[in-house]
């Protein structure tokens, strides 16, 4: 019996440690943009090839909300009023759940919890294991913002015009500051500031523990583009067709530079290079530094989606229903996928796998996948899961050789270790 709890001890340790591995040796994309500075860059391997790895139907188009992987679940919204979790490597369903109109907005995981917008006015933040909901926020105007979660805090913008911070377990507020306009624009967090647009045609920089105002820029027109933070600057576009970048410090214009149409599309920062696309059917690679074009690379109609970079290529969507996948330095075709409606939302580069969503009511997954990952349903994101699973097999083991003992000593007989 004292073999059979040390075997189970064995078998125990040996397991768990696998799972922490897995969870450690992956560069998850756990929001918006990948991280809450919005770098759209993944360390993570990238599929060079289109080989599909799995697709699921939902009831509607999955329109603007991208996913967001993390433990080997994929979580992302649909204009059927669903949040969906997924498993990862085969496109499993985990749960649903039901808010009360279309998601535009794209989930962030923090510590075990979901959280995203809907177009029902609120904010939800949902149990990532089994899609119970903790808590939710009416605002005053839907909610096609993404949040941030920052220590302990969810960052949001409303269509009423408003900033949020929210408590991110309570769900109460902690302040809001207001705008000219709808936010659309999802607020990237850096350094104690949260950056965020508003289609009152400014760019906000708020102090990310009181609500107050650092700096704005004024651009020429509204800002429906989330900014990235990098190098000191805060990189964005307007619909007064220009991309800027601004010194995250004071708001200072450092440059801009001109596209042929507006420019919704979120930039993606990675190794020196601003990558986004715009609405004149090109997605742009730009000095970062300068904003001098590198390349642009022109695809069959407006760019809305936000570009995603990995392993030196470069993934977007196009409302020419395809999705691209580009060399980051070249610009030069790896490939390319037709899906049967535009491609709005943006690319996600997980564990060698690209996810994204498609207006034919459907969101693919390309490649295959590069660590091994747990089943459905998800393991629990436990910091102390190692732990607990050794101590659970000794304690077993302590109990079995505890019995085994005292059944010895009623026989008369000595236990043999």
């Amino acid at each position: 019996m004292i073999l059979l709890g040390i075997l189970g001890l064995s078998i125990f340790s040996a397991f768990a440690p696998n799972v922490k591995g897995q969870q450690s040796t992956v560069d998850w994309w756990p929001t918006f943009r990948h991280d809450v500075t919005h770098t759209g860059y993944s360390t993570s391997a990238g599929p060079t090839l289109n080989t599909l790895l799995w697709s699921y139907p939902t009831g509607n188009s999955v329109d603007y909300s991208s996913a967001a992987v993390v433990n080997g679940v994929v979580y992302f919204g649909s204009d059927d009023h669903y949040v969906y979790a997924l498993n990862a490597a085969t496109g499993a369903f985990i749960w649903r759940y039901k808010t009360g109109n279309t998601i535009d907005s794209s989930p962030a995981v923090a510590n075990g919890i979901v959280y995203i917008g809907s177009i029902d006015d609120k904010v939800y933040a949902l149990n990532a294991t089994d899609g119970a909901k903790i808590w939710s926020y009416t605002t005053g105007g839907r909610v096609e913002s993404s949040p941030a979660v920052v220590n302990g805090v969810v960052y949001v913008g409303s269509d009423d015009n408003k900033l949020y911070a929210l408590n991110a377990q309570t769900g109460t507020k902690v302040w809001s500051y207001s705008t000219g306009n709808a936010v659309v624009s999802s607020p990237a967090v850096a350094n104690g500031v949260v950056y965020v647009g508003s289609e009152d045609d400014n760019v906000y920089a708020i102090n990310a523990q009181n609500g107050q105002k650092d700096w704005s820029y004024s651009t020429g027109d509204k800002v429906d583009s989330s900014p990235a933070v990098a190098n000191g600057l805060v990189y964005i576009g307007s619909n007064d067709f220009y991309v800027y970048g601004l010194s995250a410090t004071t708001g200072t214009k450092v440059w801009s530079f001109k596209t042929g149409d507006e420019v919704d599309s979120c930039p993606t920062v990675a190794n020196g290079v601003v990558f986004i696309g715009s609405e004149d059917y090109n997605l742009y690679a730009l000095n970062a530094e300068s904003g001098s074009k590198i390349w642009s690379y022109p695809t069959g109609s407006q760019i809305e989606s936000s570009p995603a970079v990995a392993d030196g290529i470069v993934y977007v969507g196009s409302d020419d229903n395809n999705v691209y996948a580009l060399n980051a330095t070249t610009s030069i075709s790896v490939w390319t996928y037709s899906t049967s409606g535009i491609v709005d939302a943006s690319p996600t580069v997980a564990n060698g796998v690209v996810y994204v969503g498609s207006k034919d009511d459907t969101i693919y997954a390309f490649g295959s996948i590069t660590v091994p990952q747990p089943s459905p349903p998800p393991v629990p994101e436990f910091s102390n899961q190692v732990i607990d699973f050794t101590l659970l097999a000794l304690t077993l083991c302590t109990a079995f050789a505890a019995i085994v003992a005292k059944k010895k000593r009623r026989s008369g007989k000595t236990l043999q270790c």
